[in-house]
């Protein structure tokens, strides 16, 4: 192939470069005075902040702006661009009808314009609820005749770059609230701002803009300011960054990438010209490549719904926002606390507010396939509001259904989203806001006593006692009583003489029944103290000293091919070096009797996700030796004490009985201490297996983890000789079990 063939597919798109740029000029000389479609009749223009107005027109042409007695002029730059700053405006002592006008060589004139307040509602598809499909619904459109109260819908559509105006929903710009407006609008948003208008004075209108889709991430809706921002979200950061055009990343790849297509022209002709072959040209950088080909659905990606849906009307004056999203970054656990920070790091940066208010919804409980994701993510939204003091969090517990990812109850929502504005955002301190919270919590011989603050009295919802309380002690987690006294409750568990730790509420399905006996704002979901270690770790002596917990698990609680751990302690040691790993199990059958053993040797990886259960996603697959084993248990037959080595077989995939790896008294038949991986189903039935090589025996054995109760888990050889395959393969052991409980545990320097 010569240079003109590869050569070739470049022709049409410089064709097409040069038509835009001509395109674009021809625009900008002739063009008429422009606003984006965020300006129109019937808009609210947000009272007590400068006004920004903008837009294009011909390069050099004055722009005057006049709306509420002010005039305002501008001239467009040389790319057609202007912009004018209206002075902060006061509320009409009623709403009063206004024109805004915008001149140039033509003008524009936008009627029944009115004073009031703005607020943007974004997230997923809860926020995107229309008030047809919520609860009583088809009555409160009867009744949803507000002329006070505007509404814009942004039409669903995703960007690699900012884009300068908005795409319209159903074709209307701005309408006021009515029968024939309402129906397709975000639920909570119009409660928010109906409960807003209803409890100013003077009837000040409120705007509401609605840009919102279902399902998605945060991150698509944050701007390349707020990754930025972020320490913990380098790596998106980087990736932004790397794209956007200007930025010093961008210019030093791009630099780097003509480079090289420059030497590759350059051998390409010299080739040519001596009748050689052509070598390929090289491949376009990834990293230049837009931010939408890095995922099959492309409006997931950063930024790209910022820059269709959120930039066209930036830096419009707005109040604030709230935000009704998490389901899809629900996996992010404790990182969505970063990301919550990256979004209205963002957004105060592009609509020039620095106290840009963010007032949350903490996601309803769900069934999910696991109950310790959900809670997670409720404490990085917890934590978030009560970090960032412009935001609050609505805690909505209450009014779920675990059945339903989409609770129809939006009345509740919109309503304790309009407390927060009330009181966070408007200084309004009578109304009460904030879910009683946890101000004090301490351990007083068999109980936790918990003092709550903003609250003066607790009460139940159902008028039963306090619900969804654990308290625990070495043994783990275990159901509690609670009493009420005033703003205090006492948590207590029979067998329970030192706890050490107390939660509240934590598992995805919990709906609590406490309260604030005055508001019914609910209790939201806390966890506070740690779990000691097992005494039985400490028959190890002093080989135990130092170990911290890297994951603790309820194997029969986990199903799935991933697990989901209930303590995953991996960033922390993400950085360090690993000496010694250990695993405790803990079994207790439906007799009570507990099983336990703790193995202890030198760490065979570094990365703490390959310490842990071998899921596909850890990438852990490793049938070796590991060396220093030191063992303690209880179960008649086991081996305990110190040995030179053992061999540990972790994978995600299947296996057979055959003794490939040739592992010196290892069986060729039975599933034991010298089985073969099988790489070609990935996930498959999997692996976790401790062995004592030189007593030929099974140590921790936990496999099938993805059958939950079912599983195959065991110490010590299975009992019963003859075909039973001493690593517990194929047993379903898990079914015999009342409860379980697996500890990784970590040395490091």
């Amino acid at each position: 192939m010569d240079i003109k063939t590869y050569s070739r597919p470049f022709r049409g798109l410089c064709a097409l470069f040069f038509a835009l740029v001509f395109a674009v000029a021809g625009i900008a000389l002739n063009a008429d005075v422009k606003v984006p479609a965020i300006f129109g009749d019937n808009m609210v223009i947000q009272l007590g902040r400068p006004v920004p107005v903008w837009g294009s027109a011909a390069p050099g042409e004055k722009v005057t702006v006049t709306f509420a007695g002010q005039t305002k002029t501008a001239v467009a730059d040389a790319g057609g661009k202007w912009r004018v700053n209206l002075d902060p405006l006061h509320a009409d002592p009623k709403p009063t009808p206004r024109e805004l006008t915008i001149a140039g060589k033509n003008t524009l004139r936008f009627n029944n314009v009115l004073i009031g307040v703005v607020w943007l509602c974004s997230g997923q598809s809860n926020m995107e609820w229309t008030l047809q499909k919520s609860e009583n619904g088809d009555a409160a459109i009867a009744e949803s005749n507000h002329p006070n109260l505007r509404l814009f819908h942004v039409k669903k559509t995703w960007s690699d770059t900012p884009r300068d105006d908005v795409p319209l929903e159903n074709s209307w710009a701005w309408a006021a609230a009515a029968p024939g407006t309402t129906p397709k609008f975000s639920a909570v948003g119009y409660y928010f701002g109906r409960a807003l208008m209803n409890a100013f004075k003077n009837n000040i209108p409120v705007g509401l803009i609605n840009a919102s889709w279902g399902g998605t991430r945060i991150e698509p809706w944050t701007s390349p300011a707020g990754f930025a921002a972020i320490p913990a979200l380098a790596e998106i950061n980087t990736r932004v960054q790397s794209v956007q055009p200007g930025t010093e990343a961008n210019k030093t790849l791009t630099a780097q990438a003509l480079d090289a297509q420059e030497a590759w022209l350059s051998a390409a002709r010299a080739a040519t010209a001596a009748g050689k072959v052509v070598a390929p040209p090289p491949e376009f950088p990834k990293a230049l490549r837009p931010l939408s080909a890095d995922m099959a659905s492309r409006h997931q990606n950063p930024t790209v719904l910022y820059n269709a849906m959120i930039a066209p009307f930036v830096p419009f004056a707005i109040q604030g926002a709230i935000w009704y999203q998490g389901e899809a970054n629900r996996a992010d656990g404790a990182l969505y606390y970063d990301k919550l920070n990256a979004l209205i790091a963002s957004w105060r940066a592009e609509f020039e507010n620095p106290r840009l208010p963010l007032h949350i919804v903490q996601l309803a409980p769900y069934k999910y396939n696991d109950t310790v994701t959900l809670p997670k993510i409720w404490a990085a939204q917890e934590r978030f509001a009560r970090d960032d003091k412009h935001s609050g969090i609505a805690i909505i517990n209450d009014i779920g259904n675990i059945q339903d990812i989409h609770p129809i109850n939006k009345l509740t929502v919109g309503a304790r989203l309009a407390l927060l504005a009330l009181n966070k955002t408007y200084g309004i301190t009578q109304v009460k806001c904030d879910s009683p919270a946890p101000s004090e919590i301490r351990f007083e011989r068999d109980s936790a006593v918990i003092t709550f603050g903003n609250t003066a009295k607790l009460a139940t919802r159902d008028n039963a006692a306090p619900d969804w309380f654990e308290i625990a002690d070495a043994s783990g987690w275990h159901k509690a009583g609670a009493t009420i006294k005033d703003n205090a409750v006492t948590v207590r568990a029979e067998g329970v003489t030192q706890p050490a730790a107390v939660r509240y509420a934590w598992s995805g399905t919990a709906e609590p029944n406490l309260r604030d006996a005055a508001t019914g704002l609910q209790v939201g979901a806390f966890t506070h103290g740690e779990i000691p270690l097992p005494a039985e770790i400490a028959k190890l002596g002093d080989e135990a000293k130092g170990f911290q917990v890297l994951y603790d698990l309820n194997p029969l609680a986990s199903k799935g091919h991933e697990v989901t751990y209930n303590v995953n302690n991996a960033a922390k040691f993400a950085d360090k070096k690993i000496k010694r790993v250990a695993y405790f199990l803990s079994l207790t059958d439906h007799n009570d009797k507990n099983t336990h053993a703790v193995v202890s040797f030198d760490a065979f990886a570094q990365d703490a996700k390959k310490l842990g259960v071998p899921t596909k996603n850890s990438g852990a697959r490793f049938q070796q030796n590991v060396t220093n084993l030191v063992v303690r248990s209880n179960v008649r037959g086991v081996k305990t004490g110190s040995f030179a080595r053992g061999n540990i077989e972790f994978w995600d995939c299947n296996y057979s009985g055959a003794n490939a790896a040739k592992v010196s008294g290892a069986s060729d038949q039975l599933y034991d201490f010298g089985d073969a991986m099988s790489t070609g189903r990935s996930p498959g039935y999997g692996s976790m297996q401790i062995h004592n090589t030189a007593e030929k025996q099974t140590i921790i054995a936990y496999n099938k983890w993805s059958d939950g109760k079912n599983c195959d888990i065991g110490i010590g050889n299975q009992p019963g000789g003859g075909n039973k395959n001493p690593d517990w393969t194929f047993s379903k052991s898990g079914s015999r079990l009342q409860s379980a409980r697996l500890l990784v545990l970590v040395l490091a320097e």
